[in-house]
Order: C-alpha cells, then structure tokens, then sequence
C-alpha cells in the first residue's frame, strides 16, 4: 500500500457513486531531535485535514484511510494525533474502512481491538535478508541468537582468537590509509564502495546528519574517478548537480563534492531528487540518518549501519528493524543484506538489540493532559461530539480506553473540560452542551497545541496594539514556529545580529520585551533563567527571535549551509525551518481569520509569498516559472529579464547562456564543451519559455476581466 509515487502520479479512479477518489499520502519519518519535522507535519496535516473534512461535511465521501507506520502512533512527539484520527474516523456515523500496517508491531492484538480490525500476520519476504554483525573488521553472521550471544562472549573477553577468526564469514581488511585506521569507519567504506563497484546500490545509515556528510565525503574519495564511468551516466550525475543547485535552498558544498562520484546523502530538502536518482542508478551509495529509516523508500541491496544510535542514544529495536528492513527488493536482488558495525564499547549493547523483541504499542495520549484537552477540544470545535454523553462516547474509542480504567479515564476528561473552560477554549451553553470559542476555535484550525495556542494567542493580541510595518522583522517573527528545536543559541551572534537591525528591528526587539543588556551578559558567558513560568516564557521568546534571524536570511536568498555555519546550528534544524515555516505561516493566517482580525490576516497573507519563494520581493513573479528558483531567478535578474513577461518574450536561445551561467561553477566550464549537455539545457529553457508564456497569458487576461 505504501508508495513513493506522489499524488499526481496515483491514477485516477472512479467509485460506485462516479465520483472521483483522491488519494492522500502521508509519507513518514521520525526522531528524537532534527529529522522529526517531516513526519510530524505530515502527521498533523492528516489531522487538520480530517477536521476540515468534518467541519465542512464533506467527510462523508471519505471511504478509507490506511495508517501505514501505525506502530508510530505511540511516538512521543506527534504520534498522538494518529490516534486523534483515527479516534474521530471511529466516532463518525458512517462507516469508513481503516486500514493499518507495520512491520514492528509486537502487539497487533491490542490495535485490532482499538479499530474493532481483523488482524493479519505474515512474515514473508519476497527476498531473503543476510544480517551480519562487523566487529573489528571482522564479519559474523547473525542468523540464529545463541550463535551472536556466543560470538559476543568470546569477542568481549578476548579468548580463543583463533576459533574467533574462524567463525568470521569474511574479514574486511584493514587499509594502509591513515584516514581508515577506524576499523568501523574503514568497514562501512569498504562494503559500501564494494557494493557499488558491482552495480548495485549502498544505503548507510549514520547517526546525525553530520555523520551522513561525513560518511558521504569518504566513502566518495574511495569510488571510481569520473574518467573510469561511462560519459552518459557522468551526464546525469552534472543534470543531477544542476537541479540540486536550482533548489531554493541551493546546492550543499559537500553534494557537491560527492554527487560526481555517485554518492549522495537524503536530507529534506534534497530527497526526492536524491530519491530518484538513486531509484535510477545515478547515485549508487545513499546515506540517511536512522532516523529516516520509517519514511524512507529506498531498497538497497546492501544496507550498513554506521553503529546503532541515533544522537548519542541507541536506537530501539523497532527502528533497527526498520532499517535492516530496507535491504533487498523484489526483481533487482536476489537476496539482501545487512552489516552493522560495532565498536568494542558498543558491542554488549548492540548484541542485546539485535535480538530484543519488539516494545508494546501504548496510547500517546496518557503521558500528557494537554493531549487529553487537544483531542476534546478538537471535536467539540467541529460538533463531531459536544454533550457530555458524545464526549464520553467520543473517549471511549481512543486507544487509551483500552488501557485505562473507565473510572480514572472520567475523571480525567472532566479536569480536562474544567480546563478547558478555564482557558475559554470552549463553554457550555443553556442546555449544557459544550461550544467552542472563537479562541477555541482558531487554535484547531491554525492545528496548534492548547498551550501553544495560548501563547500565540498573546503574542498576536499584543501585536496588534502596534504592528511594525516598516520592516520585515515583526513578520518574520509571526511566521516562526514556537516549537523548540532543541538547538542552543549562540548569543554573540545573537547580538551582533541585534546591533546591526535598523530602527524598525530595534523597535519589535523593545515590543517584543527583549533587552539588549540581558543579551550583552548572555553573549559575555551568562546563563538565560528559566526556573519561573515567566522566564520559560522570555526564554522562548529569545529561541524565537533567534529563529526569526534564520528566517529573515533564507527570505533574502542565503543558502541553508550558510545560514547554518552562520548562527552556529546543524543545517538540518535551518533545513527543518525552512520547511516548517510555511504550515506554521498558514496556520497563523489562519488563527486570525478565525479571530477575527482581517487586517492582520492580510498582512501576513500577502508576505506569506516571499516565504515560498525563498527569496526577496523583487524576485516573487520569476519564482512562479517552472525551473526558475531563487538562484535561478536571481541570476535571471541579473542579466535583465526582471519580469515574466520579459522571459516569455525572450526566444530560448537568449535564455540558454542564462542557464549556462545558472548551472554549479566546477563543471561549466567542462561541459560547455558538450553538444548534448547544451542540448538538455535548451529543452528546459524552452519548458521555461512555454511556463512564461503560460503565466503572461494568465496576466493578461486578468488585465482584460478588470477593464471590463
């Protein structure tokens, strides 16, 4: 069920009633720090999609859902409001067909029972999964558990080394490099090179994201010279470079450095290109953090695991199940296979995951009362339950009612209703029945937490005293996501940024209630407090600023890798930013429409383009064209075609040195050489003049329809 196609790509179909069935995915990924984001947004798009549905009634089209992953509904972060969904699909009058698959569930009994499902157990794999465990540069395998749980003994107490050896399958040797003397690191290059040598593809999964560059820049050095690879498929390699670059975000240095040689890692921003290349045999070595090992759709015949953590934590038995499960495909491999490295340290630990049994699925739900306030607020906000009678039946679905007594579950409802009255989210009405507030009610339909809300709430009331609007700051502010990406600030830039903000910065840090000598001490070695709810609030403000930094130079066209190393962050928390930005911009437009506050709703709605675009005002119309992004329209900017009219006036041959002049700077020179290389550049200069040419006419119209 589960598919890398994207929407446009899923055929259309028709059901009894000839309607037509549109088809939403919700691809999946998850962690306990950066790479979270994707798969938390997608989970609570699904959410707000299925309140919108109910609110508006056309709910009662909907005929199915599959929750794939659906061992993630117990995820700390966001896996929660899998089980929201599912809670209402369950409390709706009409029947809806719920279809849920994991492969890392141990008690699927549980989750039949909450879905009222038949449940179905195979262990099946179309191709068969070789697993290993390499130990200093020795490769055992790990087919049956007394035999790791011996090999393991042996290894840690150092005994026997000639029986040791001889229980190897293979040995991989060591290297005469300095730079490989790390047996792991010196394995994972190794296998990962040997797999591509022999036409096949690699993934490794790595720690952090700065492991995957890592990995990347050296399992590139080791892999053929673009002299030893066929012309047509160094070609692709260049196209691939060249769309990379064309990215808002821009080409990273280190894909730069390793995409020539077939190795590429898979962030956010970059994965589907590098998907697809992959998929294609341009890039033959993927690496991923382990935390994508659940959304990720790569089948490789060779999985490595750079150790089994994920941070500086290990992982669980299900993500490593996860990723292991990604070896193999069905009608390119004949068998998969798995390798992961060990270091001596690791190696107690590493055994007993390898052969832990699956954790027990529990609600989200009960380790948090908010939880319990967003799911009750959220169905009274859109009448699906609003009597006490509805609310009790409405709990009763949810997966925590199957774990909880009914009497303790009562209770909590009704500190949670008391609560929210309190916080006038909702109130009741003459006959006793629950309604929501229009404060309420924005908080659902902006998707935010109850307590996120709150602080929204206050925020924009105070900023609608006095909006600064001769500057992009306070904007840029609103548009920031509260949630704390765990990053820490670096006050020096902080201040150095604050220092050079002109008047109008100056004044939203005073609304704001930011001062410049707390920032001063924080920048000379001072700690920020925040021991009182107030403090906890200030703080949050400043991560918030600090963010709005980072935002403010994406708008204006940085690259992501230069506003990482510039604020002193993992380029994967600017890359999440960058990509969260936009859901948290709507939701706020959102909010204030609900609010009531149109004004500021159009204030926000009309900077929200720039926010697209990742770049600055004078480039919104170019950024429109296909092909034409920030760096892209930029230097079509440059070079006088400052309007789309402009383009689609233009012939494709003056479009074509634009493109030349577009493309990454290490190669132009090189493949300007190249007939065919130009030629692929002149079929999308003229996909550029057809787009331009398709948007002028749209204009023009428009034109027309408001003279008459």
């Amino acid at each position: 069920m589960k598919s890398s196609m994207t929407q446009s790509q899923w055929p259309s179909v028709l059901d009894t009633d000839n309607r037509r069935c549109h088809v939403y995915k919700f691809p999946q990924a998850s962690s306990d720090n950066e790479p979270r984001e994707p798969w938390a947004n997608f989970t609570s798009a699904g959410n707000a999609l299925v309140n919108t549905a109910i609110a508006d009634c056309s709910i009662k089209h909907l005929k199915a859902v599959v929750l794939d992953e659906l061992h993630m509904i117990d995820d700390d972060h966001r896996g929660y409001l899998m089980e929201l969904m599912g809670t209402k699909l369950l409390t709706l009058p009409q029947p809806i067909q719920i279809i849920g698959m994991s492969a890392t569930m141990s008690n699927i009994n549980l989750l039949a029972s909450w879905l009222g499902a038949h449940s179905y157990e195979t262990r099946y794999r179309p191709v068969p999964i070789e697993e290993h465990l390499v130990y200093d540069g020795n490769v055992y395998p790990a087919a049956t558990t007394s035999e790791l749980l011996n090999t393991a003994s042996r290894l840690k107490t150092g005994t026997q080394p000639a029986q040791q050896a001889s229980r190897a399958v293979r040995r991989v040797e060591p290297s005469s490099h300095k730079e490989f003397q790390d047996p792991v690191l010196n394995a994972v290059v190794s296998l990962a090179s040997e797999t591509a040598t022999a036409g096949y593809g690699a993934l490794v999964f790595a720690s952090s994201r700065y492991g995957c560059e890592y990995d990347a820049r050296w399992i590139a050095r080791v892999m053929p010279t673009q002299d030893e690879l066929d012309p047509d498929l160094v070609e692709k390699r260049v196209d691939l470079l060249a769309e990379l670059r064309s990215l808002g975000t821009g080409l990273d240095p280190v894909l730069e450095e390793t995409v020539p040689m077939g190795v590429a890692f898979h962030h956010v921003e970059e994965r589907d290109l590098i998907a697809n290349a992959y998929d294609a045999g341009v890039i033959k070595v993927c690496i991923a953090t382990c935390s994508l090992a659940a959304g990720i759709n790569l089948p490789a015949r060779r999985v490595i695991l750079h150790n089994a953590r994920m941070g500086r934590d290990f992982v669980g038995p299900s993500m490593l199940r996860q990723m292991r499960g990604r070896a193999g495909r069905k009608g390119k491999d004949e068998v998969g296979e798995t390798y992961l490295c060990c270091r001596k340290d690791d190696l107690e630990q590493v055994v007993e995951l390898m052969h832990a049994e699956m954790p027990q699925i529990t609600s989200g739900l009960m380790t948090d009362k908010q939880r319990i306030q967003r799911a009750l607020l959220e169905v009274i906000a859109v009448r699906l339950a609003t009597s006490r009678c509805a609310l009790d039946e409405y709990v009763s679905k949810t997966l925590l009612s199957h774990s909880s007594s009914f009497d303790s579950l009562r209770c909590c409802v009704e500190a949670s209703l008391q609560n929210l009255q309190a916080s006038n989210f909702v109130t009741t009405d003459v006959c006793g029945n629950y309604q929501p507030t229009k404060l309420g009610k924005a908080i659902v339909a902006s998707a935010l937490d109850p307590d996120d809300g709150v602080f929204i709430h206050k925020e924009l009331e105070r900023a609608l005293q006095a909006f600064v609007m001769d500057g992009e700051m306070h904007i840029l502010y609103t548009f920031t996501p509260v949630q704390d990406f765990g990053h820490n600030i670096n006050w020096r830039v902080f201040r150095n940024e604050m220092e050079n903000l002109d008047g109008s910065g100056h004044r939203v840090i005073g609304f704001l209630g930011l001062k410049r000598a707390v920032i001063n001490r924080l920048a000379q070695g001072s700690t920020l407090k925040e021991a009182t709810a107030e403090e906890k609030e200030t703080a949050r403000v400043h991560r918030r600023f600090y963010m709005a930094f980072q935002l403010r130079d994406l708008c204006n066209e940085m690259p992501i890798h230069a506003v990482a190393r510039k604020y002193d962050v993992p380029r994967g928390a600017v890359q999440t930013l960058s990509q969260t930005c936009h859901g948290f911009a709507a939701g706020m437009i959102k909010f204030c429409e609900h609010m009531g506050w149109g004004m500021m709703a159009a204030a926000l709605d009309h900077f929200s383009d720039r926010l697209r675009a990742g770049a600055k005002a004078d480039l919104l119309a170019l950024a429109q064209i296909t092909f034409v992004k920030s760096r892209t329209a930029r230097v079509f900017w440059e070079n006088g075609f400052r309007s789309v009219a402009a383009v689609a006036n233009a012939d494709p041959n003056e479009l074509l040195p634009i493109l030349m002049q577009a493309q990454p700077s290490k190669l132009r020179i090189k493949e300007q050489e190249s007939m065919k290389y130009e030629e692929k550049l002149m079929a999308k200069a003229k996909v550029i003049s057809d787009s331009a040419n398709r948007l002028w006419q749209i204009q023009m119209q428009q034109e027309v329809f408001e003279e008459e």
